[in-house]
């Protein structure tokens, strides 16, 4: 079976309203457009369920939380519909993120590279191992960070943003990414970081849901235009990835 046709989004719900979002694909949780498109519609239903009071989010495995974009899936785009259409899967996941009611804290166990940071910057609160450094690497394919960088410069700032945007090849530690906003706690080992996940999401579920909702609008104001701008956004990527340059870099990668 074809890489692009790999990859789940599975969700489960406790009995405390806590419900937990996986996604998982086998060549390191990547993510290729079935996967965006499953995982955006999961906490669009998730964020609209009564019975739900917080959603988890995190990927499968312990190694890898995200490898980004499927490879496979850029190097098959051939014009710019396709292309504008698999970069506006990462918009949707942000903006399904954005526009949910429910908090949702985000458990980053390892790696996370492009669009994983993306994620993990549209959570409202993300845990981390210490094995979870992180990457910005669309500008060494010849594309850019344009759809995750807005919600990587929301959490980051934009001047934590632009090292990893323009240093894309370097691997940015776990502490680093704390000490940017990007993670609130980091811990040793994925045991410690799981009870601190269900610590909080306990908390948060037996509190004011009214609170909560409000609290999420008041996170997330400013950012209004996001359906427009990262629209726009996924544009330009398409545009990019169809060039010889980003063609050429990302075959040379899927040879690695």
């Amino acid at each position: 079976m074809s890489a692009i046709n790999q990859g789940n989004v599975v969700i489960s719900i406790n009995d405390r309203g806590i419900a937990t979002i996986e996604f998982s694909h086998p060549m390191s949780n990547s993510l290729p457009g079935k996967v965006l498109s499953k995982l955006s519609k999961t906490i669009t239903q998730a964020g609209e369920n009564p019975d739900i009071k917080v959603i988890i989010l995190k990927s499968a495995g312990d190694r890898v939380f995200c490898a980004g974009a499927s490879f496979e899936e850029l190097s098959s785009i051939e014009n710019l519909d396709k292309g504008e259409e698999f970069f506006s899967g990462f918009a949707n996941v942000i903006n399904a993120a954005r526009k949910c009611p429910k908090l949702i804290i985000g458990r980053v166990q390892g790696k996370a590279v492009g669009g994983g940071v993306g994620m993990a910057s549209a959570v409202d609160y993300c845990f981390a191992t210490k094995f979870a450094a992180v990457k910005l690497s669309e500008l060494a394919l010849g594309i850019g960070p344009f759809v995750v960088g807005p919600a990587v410069a929301r959490k980051t700032g934009l001047s934590s943003m632009s090292m990893m945007a323009i240093n894309a090849t370097k691997w940015f530690s776990a502490d680093w990414a704390k000490n940017a906003g990007l993670y609130a706690d980091v811990f040793e080992t994925t045991n410690q970081m799981d009870e601190k996940i269900i610590e909080l999401s306990n908390k948060l579920a037996s509190s004011n849901p009214a609170a909560m909702e409000n609290l999420k609008k008041v996170l997330w104001e400013g950012t209004e235009n996001w359906d427009d701008l990262l629209s726009k956004r996924a544009k330009i990527s398409g545009e990019l990835v169809l060039s010889t340059f980003s063609k050429n870099a990302i075959n040379a990668l899927k040879k690695v």
